[in-house]
């Protein structure tokens, strides 16, 4: 298989590095500090259509494929990763509706969301359903032609300022009952439920992705009709475990490494020690050495997971292996860079603490990286 980039998508590639330099890198800090919302970037994104970059022109996207999406969020994550975590996020659903969803939910969200004008977040997660999805239990009851749905969800991106929330629910069987039977989750549904149905029950301060909050929030008896169902009823994991989206995690992670990595290098040249630079400092080389051993890795792992995802191949080997490298490498990278800056790199006179700390988020998100290791040993042990 071969990694290099095609004329096009490296031109793209120069796009969007342009106008990630130009439009979030002056304002990245100021919003990190101020934990606000980047509405203007993700408005201007959305002119575009670069947050609907894979969806079919057809519903209003730029039908693009995982590479290119792939080059997208690493340069959004290089400036700042939040940007790149809210366009994602939004995508993701976007992504189920455009599979799954009836064509009158397409033909009614996608245009907007292709656009961001019409803002999705994920209801997924829950406070005991975290890696254990089955363990949910948040439902929804069917009642005539509406359903009613109960419970909570948490880590909800996007949500402050969504529009509509995917949500999924138990609409048969308990977790445990779930796991015994068929043992993929079975029995839970997807629903495109307005956010204003929610109540907010806490916005976490969180160490990083300061920007973007993902909060915890509830429904009580919240009806919505039954043809905001989304997918088959009772599937809706196993769905949901057929999309490759989910190679924007390790996409988030190279951007961070390599922005780590730049702001290294160029340090290491400037900053003068003993009447040398830093960078002549045998040691220090060799640290910097290992930081682009690290991007480079990082990314060839994760363009073999999107151009898998592109081939419509299996993609849970490739996917898992790009997931912990990248993440990792992010977390190596910021912290790496941080002890080459000095004391300086500790405060916020530089960007490389915010790194650290946005960093430290991917090994979590998208799954832990514990769970992407047992994926990944059971494939390579499975060949």
């Amino acid at each position: 298989m071969s990694l290099d980039l095609t004329d096009e998508q490296r031109e793209f590639r120069a796009d969007v590095r342009a106008f990630a330099n130009e439009e979030i890198a002056p304002v990245a800090g100021e919003l990190d500090r101020n934990e606000q919302y980047p509405e203007e970037i993700l408005a201007a994104l959305g002119k575009e259509r670069l947050t609907g970059i894979t969806l079919s022109e057809g519903h209003g996207g730029l039908g693009k494929g995982h590479v290119e999406l792939a080059i997208l969020i690493e340069e959004l994550s290089a400036e700042l990763m939040p940007v790149a975590s809210a366009l994602a996020l939004n995508l993701g659903v976007a992504t189920v509706l455009e599979r799954f969803g009836s064509e009158e939910l397409r033909r009614k969200f996608l245009p907007g969301m292709a656009r961001f004008e019409t803002i999705g977040a994920l209801g997924l997660s829950e406070g005991e359903a975290g890696s254990d999805k089955r363990a949910m239990v948040t439902t929804a009851e069917k009642q005539g032609e509406e359903w009613i749905l109960d419970g909570h969800k948490q880590w909800v991106t996007n949500f402050l300022d969504a529009d509509v929330v995917l949500t999924y629910a138990r609409t048969g069987a308990s977790g445990e009952e779930s796991g015994r039977e068929g043992g993929d989750g079975g029995g839970i549904s997807a629903f495109l439920v307005p956010a204003d149905a929610f109540e907010v029950e806490e916005v976490w301060d969180t160490l990083g992705a300061r920007s973007v909050k993902s909060p915890r929030v509830s429904l009580t008896d919240v009806r919505v009709p039954a043809d905001r169902l989304v997918g088959t009823e009772g599937q809706a994991l196993a769905e949901r475990g057929r999309l490759d989206t989910g190679v924007n995690l390790p996409a988030r992670g190279v951007g961070i490494a390599r922005a780590a990595l730049e702001d290294t290098v160029a340090y290491g040249s400037e900053r003068e020690q003993f009447g040398q630079s830093i960078g002549d400092f045998q040691g220090v080389g060799w640290t910097i050495g290992e930081m682009a051993t690290r991007v480079d890795t990082a990314r060839l792992l994760t363009l073999r997971a999107a151009k898998c995802a592109d081939r419509e191949a299996d993609t849970a080997r490739e996917l898992s292996m790009a997931k912990i490298h990248a993440t990792e490498a992010a977390v190596a990278n910021a912290n790496d860079a941080m002890q080459i800056h000095g004391g300086i790199g500790y405060t916020t006179e530089h960007d490389i603490e915010r790194y650290l700390r946005d960093a430290r988020l991917l090994t979590i998100a998208g799954g832990p990286n514990e769970l992407h290791r047992n994926t990944l040993a059971e494939t390579v042990l499975s060949n």
